[in-house]
């Protein structure tokens, strides 16, 4: 780097989040590098009050979002904390005020009216991808490993980021949302979930031509994807029936579409469920009512028995089977789906 960024805590005092006025560039420091950058509610209200006053500094031009570390942007939410919040109290409002603030930002970085540069290396997932993918300039590096992997924990991809899934074509937001595989730099890409790929090595070069007004290097050209666009995706991931997709994926002759089955079967039935109807539903709906729509699932789920049970089984006592409420995708009743709608 050829100059240093004097980073600094906000007006909030967090140091989880960390900011700097760096020439015509303010930028944002996730600092929670031992967690992946995990983002909690401290650090949201402090991303808030920060992006609302670089909104009217004329010294402001662009916002850029980085992670410390490195091993990438952002894991997603502290669900660890969340759950052991409800665990100690399991009327605790902990979640709720989280995916408030949560919320409320992805709405204020989606309408922000300067240029916010999101850098997508290494993991970007979950929370994560609601502090990246609703910007304006979003960069992949060959490191970027992208996911939405809610489902496993009992949970749904949320952050309003079922708006873009909806959107992608040939039903790779389906299968996204359902699935919750990682996809590499390609297919974020070719999914139009970031916008131009940047070399890892030629990040802070060109941060610091932004900072100092000057002209951007050309980026460099998109990799090819890896699973955008196959067929066995458009053909299986089609309907309203989660498990009827389930079954024409097992039903299917290629490897990769029996490998999403068997990510499928290891996932909440119940959160499956509950994802394929709240994706067809944010087809028709704009990214603040998704996002209204994900504050109501959240504060669902608070209390679903899934979702404390998956935190404990993938992030607690890591690797244990969970035990979900449904035996099978064939046993989740549609009119328990329905009604949290």
């Amino acid at each position: 780097m050829d100059h240093e960024i004097d980073y600094a805590p906000g007006r909030t005092g967090s140091e989880q989040v960390l900011f700097a006025h760096d020439g015509n560039l303010g930028r944002m420091l996730l600092n929670r590098p031992k967690a992946i950058n995990s983002l909690t509610a401290e650090m949201c209200v402090a991303m808030l009050d920060q992006l609302e006053r670089w909104a009217e500094d004329p010294a402001i031009k662009a916002v850029s979002i980085q992670g410390a570390g490195e091993r990438g942007l952002c894991a997603g939410g502290d669900v660890k904390a969340l759950r052991q919040a409800l665990v100690d109290d399991p009327k605790s409002t902990a979640p709720v005020e989280f995916w408030e603030a949560e919320y409320r930002l992805n709405q204020l970085i989606a309408e922000y009216p300067k240029p916010y540069i999101a850098i997508m290396d290494g993991i970007v997932m979950g929370g994560g991808m609601g502090v990246s993918t609703h910007g304006s300039i979003r960069l992949v590096t060959e490191r970027t490993k992208v996911a939405m992997p809610e489902t496993i924990i009992g949970f749904f991809p949320d952050v309003g980021v079922l708006h873009s899934l909806a959107r992608v074509p040939d039903e790779f937001g389906t299968f996204l949302a359902l699935t919750g595989s990682t996809i590499g730099p390609g297919d974020t890409l070719a999914a139009g979930l970031a916008d131009h790929l940047i070399a890892q090595d030629d990040i802070d070069a060109h941060l610091a031509a932004v900072a100092a007004g000057g002209v951007l290097p050309p980026f460099p050209p998109n990799p090819e994807p890896q699973s955008f666009g196959a067929a066995w995706i458009a053909e299986s991931f089609t309907g309203d029936d989660a498990a009827a997709i389930l079954k024409r994926l097992q039903k299917h002759s290629d490897p990769a579409a029996q490998q999403a089955a068997e990510q499928i079967e290891a996932r909440s039935p119940f959160s499956v469920a509950v994802t394929l109807a709240a994706l067809r539903r944010a087809a028709d709906l704009s990214l603040p009512e998704v996002l209204a729509q994900d504050l109501k699932l959240a504060t669902h789920f608070a209390g679903d028995p899934d979702f404390s049970e998956g935190v404990r089984a993938q992030l607690v006592d890591r690797g244990d089977k969970p035990k979900w409420r449904h035996k099978s995708l064939a046993k989740v009743d549609a009119d328990e789906v329905a009604a949290l709608f």
